[in-house]
């Protein structure tokens, strides 16, 4: 203590010492405690499809209160979906890459624009039930991490599916084979193949407006998820729905590899699990889903009233020759003019075995 230090406090009063040091002690005391507290490390999340289930229900209450809890607080999030952020999911991968967001989850069909190996696990008519796409993404899985970290330097943590996608209609019709000469709205190339295989108009729509494109005419049917359809109001505007699923919606939750990295070990391995179990969740939901879409869309009394619709039931006909066909002769063949030698080996290397349907046709 410095001499003027000294002679200030032996001019105070012995009680006032003794109050400023009952004072500086614990906050000496709350100050020690602070530094020991880690830095919170805040990450922000590029999410999936605004507005619905995976989204609302998983999605974001995992980053926002799960993830916290995962990690004694020393991880914070914050989540917004690409489609209400400005992002268009087509440039996902790539900004990814840049390192300009370090997490986010990648519509698959919007991304096999510029690398159509990624569609793959979501060609139509590919998977008829969960199950088989369960056993596709199995297949399938070390290849998309070898792509995702070759060209994109992104790590796969998970990968998600949105419920199967289905054929709504304004009108009657008879089922898949029954879809000729109709405007039909697809949201990826591979559905577009098939649907002109039928002699189907294919039309890009974003999911946000497929209801005013099917009210205006712009389109006389739509493939989309049956709970979603009922989530953004298309059971107002349709009359028609057929069960049979096209194929699901795939997504895939990755992280820029350096920003991954960065975090420390333990982090890591309590996010990796927790995304694993996130998946899971992910994947039950959408099956439920998908049951009580058809349910909701045909209205079933369990349904919430603010979600039923009245539409009549398509009976498929028996299609298992016709799909099988239509996979052999259209959906295949056309992926691989787009994709080239290297989807030819993927198939061949991994989902022939299991569909005895070879790239090249049989």
């Amino acid at each position: 203590m410095s001499r003027l230090s000294t002679d200030v406090a032996r001019r105070l009063p012995a009680r006032m010492v003794a109050a400023l040091v009952g004072l500086l002690v614990p906050l000496l005391a709350l100050l020690g405690q602070a530094a020991a507290q880690p830095v919170p490390l805040r990450l922000k999340i590029v999410g999936g499809l605004g507005g619905v289930a995976q989204y609302t229900r998983h999605e974001a209450p995992f980053w926002l209160s799960r993830v916290p809890q995962l990690t004694a607080g020393v991880v914070q999030a914050e989540i917004a979906p690409f489609d209400r952020s400005g992002i268009r999911g087509q440039e996902l991968l790539r900004l990814v890459r840049l390192g300009v967001v370090s997490y986010a989850n990648v519509l698959l069909n919007l991304a096999a624009g510029d690398d159509p190996e990624l569609e793959a696990l979501a060609l139509p008519l590919a998977n008829r039930d969960q199950a088989d796409l369960r056993r596709s993404a199995a297949l399938l899985r070390a290849g998309l991490e070898r792509l995702l970290r070759e060209r994109y330097d992104a790590e796969l943590l998970a990968i998600y599916i949105y419920p199967a996608q289905v054929t709504l209609c304004r009108g009657p019709f008879a089922g898949l084979a029954d879809l000729a000469g109709r405007q039909v709205r697809v949201s990826s190339v591979a559905q577009a193949d098939l649907m002109s295989s039928l002699g189907a108009v294919p039309v890009v729509i974003p999911f946000a407006e497929v209801v005013p494109a099917m009210r205006r005419g712009v389109v006389h049917c739509a493939i989309t998820g049956a709970q979603s359809a009922a989530e953004i109001g298309l059971l107002t505007v349709a009359t028609h729905v057929s069960a049979l699923p096209i194929n699901w919606g795939v997504s895939v939750f990755v992280a820029n590899r350096t920003a991954w990295r960065a975090l420390p070990e333990t982090i890591r391995e309590r996010l990796g699990a927790g995304l694993m179990q996130l998946q899971e969740e992910i994947w039950a939901s959408a099956d439920q889903a998908n049951l009580d879409g058809i349910g909701c869309a045909t209205g079933a009394a369990d349904c919430p009233a603010a979600q039923r619709g009245h539409l009549q039931l398509v009976a498929e006909p028996p299609m298992e020759s016709l799909q099988r066909r239509l996979l052999i002769d259209a959906v295949v063949p056309a992926w691989l003019r787009r994709c080239g030698t290297a989807c030819g080996a993927i198939w061949d290397g991994t989902m022939e075995p299991a569909l005895n349907v070879q790239a090249g046709g049989r």
